[in-house]
């Protein structure tokens, strides 16, 4: 049985890109199938996939496994030589917590600067909620690479899953202009460049349907 990776709009969907860069790095070879949210289509095709109708999903071997963190954990356990979490006990506990903390909060953040991966120079107006997540983000991003191996970019040295659960928000952080000193700084700059990153975005930009509720600012 085939195995599928069902995504929504490449330029919007930060859940799905965090499951297929995850993907990506275990090793799986999988057939993307992206979806148009937001649409009567996506209504239309997500019951066939999803039972939570809902992207992303991964179907394996006759298992449907949807949200990103079940999918995420169940290609780390898939292929353990992949290293997709890190190698010692305390940074797989402190790398799981941020995850689930992404997973379950920043709200504010989430809602008032949408990832939209084509998008530059857009102003938005940030209330305190969104600032107070916005210096979250960074603190554990300073964090984790003050105690990492220097010689290595990502959070927490190798790449990990953390590295993908964060990247939609880098990705954020160059759409709406929000300024970031070292060293999370360079650790954008290093997901940004990464040559599956940048083939998500090329995706994105080559997408021709836009979801008006997530093209904020001017």
């Amino acid at each position: 049985m085939a195995t599928k990776l069902v995504i929504g709009n490449c330029n919007y969907s930060s859940w799905s890109l965090r499951a297929w860069w995850a993907a990506r790095r275990s090793g799986l070879e999988f057939e993307n199938i992206g979806l148009q949210l937001d649409t009567p289509q996506f209504d239309r095709e997500i019951a066939r996939y999803s039972p939570s109708r809902r992207v992303p999903v991964l179907h394996h071997n006759g298992l449907v496994i949807w949200d990103t963190l079940a999918i995420c954990e169940y290609l780390a356990e898939l292929n353990p030589d992949a290293k997709l979490w890190p190698d010692s006990a305390p940074d797989r506990a402190r790398a799981r917590s941020i995850c689930a903390e992404m997973h379950a909060g920043f709200t504010a953040l989430k809602n008032q600067l949408p990832m939209n991966c084509r998008a530059r120079n857009r102003k938005v107006e940030i209330d305190s909620a969104c600032a107070t997540n916005i210096s979250r983000v960074i603190a554990i991003w300073t964090e984790c690479l003050e105690q990492s191996d220097q010689e290595r970019p990502w959070l927490f040295g190798q790449w990990s899953i953390a590295d993908a659960f964060y990247a939609p928000v880098a990705m954020r952080f160059r759409t709406y202009g929000i300024g970031i000193e070292e060293p999370a700084a360079r650790w954008v700059n290093v997901v940004l460049d990464d040559p599956d990153i940048r083939k998500w975005v090329a995706w994105g930009e080559n997408e021709s349907w836009i979801i008006a509720a997530d093209e904020a600012g001017s």
